[in-house]
């Protein structure tokens, strides 16, 4: 019996693996082999059919929007980030729009974005890996059709490792066409995506090492290209997404055009680094971006912390543990993009700026960092920490 059930481990082990190898190696013939890969296995580990193999069978996740669903205000007492360069006010609280079944699929897309700028909200945070530009590009025209200002929404996307490595005139290649896909005339916001290759498979990038030198030429090659877009006004403002102290200090000391954020990974989780990081942004006037506010994979693990939960109980004027969490990143200062394609979440989330959270409160949530049980997207190429990160202007 015992032969039986360990046989039995082993033949679904292995049918596993085989599947994963077959859509990697499948993914690889795509256009964005790494956006491809993430499209068709986040919907399947989160029980949903993958758009990527089923095509229009796939329901949509997200309900409808009513035809006679009434336009909202934005949020009270709303706070916003101001960009160095350009002084552009960035809604301090924005909607995700990767890493979730809803996120893969065009219509809940579609849905997701138009119900988050009707009830208020408008910065929308997407990219290039995300492969969801044209529905949201639908969304955003459908919303200007029902009274939501162009001039007011905060429209974010990135370029990817693979795609940046490809030089100039890929990227602006590039910038046009995500323009067009979004149905904008300008980019609010640019971000490189990633400061290195975030998927090490060699036949996802057959022309480039995964570390080093060959890495560091393309990232700075990119922010030339993209400080040049900025001049011509396709894009407002430019930053980095998921960069840490060496590669921030690249640009600092190149200094050709003011970083206007740097979107990382952050939650009272993160470990010590990541705060390190954070502080050496906001002393060079860097806004702070936090992607996977909620704890990100460990999400749920996140939301049941008996901290946020006490927190939560305990008469602060919050009703969820996520707006608990959020307003934690407010009052640190960084700006958040919690995604959702559930219409009530949105709308919970939005809710989070008349209320405060109190200091005690605050240092309760500051002291759960470095939680070996969270999962951190660790980008640095020195991992020691050993680096300098005084900049050659202070020199």
């Amino acid at each position: 019996m015992c032969r039986c059930i360990i046989k039995s481990f082993c033949y679904i082990v292995l049918a596993l693996i085989v599947v994963l190898t077959g859509i990697i190696a499948w993914s690889s013939t795509k256009e964005v082999p790494e956006g491809h890969m993430f499209a068709t296995l986040i919907p399947i580990m989160q029980g949903s059919l993958p758009q990527t193999i089923f095509g229009s069978y796939v329901a949509p996740l997200t309900p409808p929007v009513p035809a006679d669903f009434e336009t909202m205000p934005r949020p009270k007492n709303e706070q916003f980030i101001v960009l160095q360069g350009t002084n552009d006010k960035m809604p301090a609280n924005g909607l995700g729009m990767c890493c979730r079944a809803s996120a893969y699929d065009d219509e809940s897309v579609r849905r997701s974005v138009l119900w988050y700028l009707l009830q208020g909200g408008r910065h929308i945070d997407t990219a290039h890996l995300y492969m969801n530009h044209k529905p949201i590009g639908v969304a955003i025209q459908q919303a200007i059709a029902r009274g939501v200002p162009r001039s007011e929404m905060f429209i974010v996307t990135k370029i990817f490792d693979r795609a940046y490595a490809q030089g100039k005139e890929h990227i602006d290649q590039l910038l046009i066409q995500y323009a067009k896909d979004l149905q904008i005339d300008y980019i609010d916001l640019l971000l490189i995506h990633i400061p290195k290759a975030f998927v090490p498979v060699p036949f996802f990038h057959p022309t480039m090492g995964v570390t080093g030198e060959e890495w560091k030429e393309a990232r700075i090659e990119a922010w030339k290209t993209l400080a040049l877009a900025k001049n011509r006004g396709i894009v407002r403002n430019i930053g980095v997404s998921n960069y840490d102290l060496g590669h921030l200090k690249e640009l600092v000391d190149l200094d050709i055009a003011p970083i206007a954020c740097n979107q990382m990974m952050m939650s009272p989780f993160a470990p010590s680094f990541a705060f390190d990081i954070a502080n050496f942004c906001k002393e060079n006037n860097i806004a702070i971006v936090a992607h996977s506010p909620l704890g990100g994979m460990e999400k749920d693990n996140a939301l049941a912390h008996k901290t946020i939960n006490a927190i939560k109980d305990g008469g602060a004027a919050f009703k969820t543990s996520a707006q608990v969490l959020l307003k934690w990143a407010l009052q640190k200062g960084y700006a958040v993009i919690p995604g959702s394609g559930n219409p009530k979440h949105q709308a919970s989330n939005l809710n989070i700026y008349s209320a405060s959270l109190s200091e005690e409160d605050m240092k309760s949530l500051d002291a759960l960092h470095d939680n070996g049980n969270f999962f951190y997207m660790d980008m640095r190429d020195h991992p020691s920490g050993d680096v300098d990160v005084t900049s050659k202007k202070e020199m």
